[in-house]
């Protein structure tokens, strides 16, 4: 008899796989769905963008393996697009690693760090991957509450009054998903210096900085970031190309060097044409983000319209493409409330509690959705 890993045993299908597999069932017997879960952006790259990758496909060697370390130009490009927007100096020929997204450098990153008992600090709420790939390569989860009376960021004077020998990494993600939360530059530097004190590598996945938010940052602004931290970033939200799968990684070169011998080992090259269009895309005028955002602007108005109409609260500061909504007290779980909205009003809501036990009492909406399909979704309700 042939069996599984025993390391499957300790995660689960992603939830999204799984519900949306349900989604789709229903849309399949007719059902108008009206999806808000997830934030796959529903509009196109800018036409620059696809000129670029069409033309790319023609050049000599563009269908050929492609370095694991990417192009150069693209690595230059890159280097540029964080001096220009953060302030950061990286240098492009070893402080720079292109991935496959972000998500692939959560995997590459833990692997190339993490033995089997070392302990991972993860945020709850936070992005379930950071526990199911810790999970995957035998370390153990730790989680810090993040809450909303201390603006979804960690009381690092509880954590350190912990035991953290065993600690060999620790997520953060500013602008913060699920909650939008972002952070100053003071509570960056309070991160680096708790992670200078107890020897621990600090990674801040940052795929959020330009969507409805005026006041981008970037950890490696920090002086002496580099000395404990990577920083993640994507072309996903940014640019609307979450299914090109382009991301990078960003720090000093030893710490990419251990990362790049996982990602050689697991994949190959990115695809010329990709890359070219991600140069492309990282090279937009300040028009692309001004133009973004202001349709964003205008579906985090109806969302917040339909988040009154379920009796939420929410903050408007929030940044990302997600709204953030507690439900009203006499909910006492969000999965069966979303549930009831999906079968009886057919539209499907993230609810708050897969990115944690602290996610409970609240829901996620996505502004991946039409102005047209928020305002049908708010008519169902009236």
């Amino acid at each position: 008899m042939i069996r599984t890993a025993k390391r499957l045993e300790s995660v689960q299908e992603y939830y999204f796989s799984k519900k949306l597999r349900e989604v789709r069932g229903l849309m399949a017997k007719g059902r108008p769905i009206i999806n808000m879960g997830i934030g796959s952006p529903d509009l196109a790259p800018s036409e620059a963008v696809i000129q670029t990758v069409q033309k790319a496909i023609l050049d000599d060697g563009a269908h050929q393996y492609q370095s694991y370390q990417g192009l150069p130009e693209f690595r230059n490009a890159i280097a540029a697009f964080y001096k220009r927007k953060f302030g950061v100096t990286v240098d492009a020929g070893n402080e720079i690693l292109p991935l496959m997204g972000s998500k692939e450098g959560i995997m590459h990153i833990s692997m190339a760090f993490l033995n089997k008992g070392d302990e991972v600090l993860v945020p709850n709420p936070g992005y379930p991957t950071y526990t199911s790939v810790t999970n995957l390569v035998e370390a153990v989860p730790v989680y810090y509450d993040l809450t909303e009376g201390n603006g979804w960021f960690p009381d690092l004077d509880i954590l350190e009054a912990q035991d953290l020998s065993k600690v060999k990494l620790m997520w953060v993600s500013y602008p913060h998903m699920p909650t939008g939360a972002t952070a100053t530059r003071e509570q960056f530097s309070k991160l680096i210096a708790f992670a200078k004190r107890n020897d621990i590598l600090l990674v801040n996945d940052n795929p959020y900085s330009f969507v409805l938010n005026d006041n981008p940052q970037s950890m490696l602004s920090i002086d002496g970031a580099k000395e404990v931290c990577l920083e993640l970033n994507s072309l996903s939200k940014t640019f609307n190309m979450a299914g090109w799968r382009v991301g990078f990684v960003l720090g000093n070169a030893e710490f990419l060097e251990a990362v790049l011998k996982v990602k050689s080992n697991m994949d190959s090259g990115m695809f010329y044409g990709i890359q070219k269009g991600a140069i492309t895309a990282l090279e937009s005028t300040d028009a692309w983000y001004s133009d973004l955002n202001e349709l964003y602007r205008e579906r985090r108005q109806l969302i917040f319209q339909l988040a009154k109409k379920l009796g939420c609260i929410y903050d408007e500061d929030a940044v990302g493409m997600f709204v953030w909504a507690k439900l009203p007290m006499s909910i006492t779980s969000a999965e069966a409330f979303i549930d009831n909205i999906l079968y009886d009003r057919d539209i499907f809501i993230t609810p708050g509690t897969i990115f944690g036990s602290n996610g409970e009492g609240y829901i996620r909406f996505s502004l991946c959705v039409s102005k047209e399909k928020i305002q049908e979704a708010i008519s169902r309700f009236e």
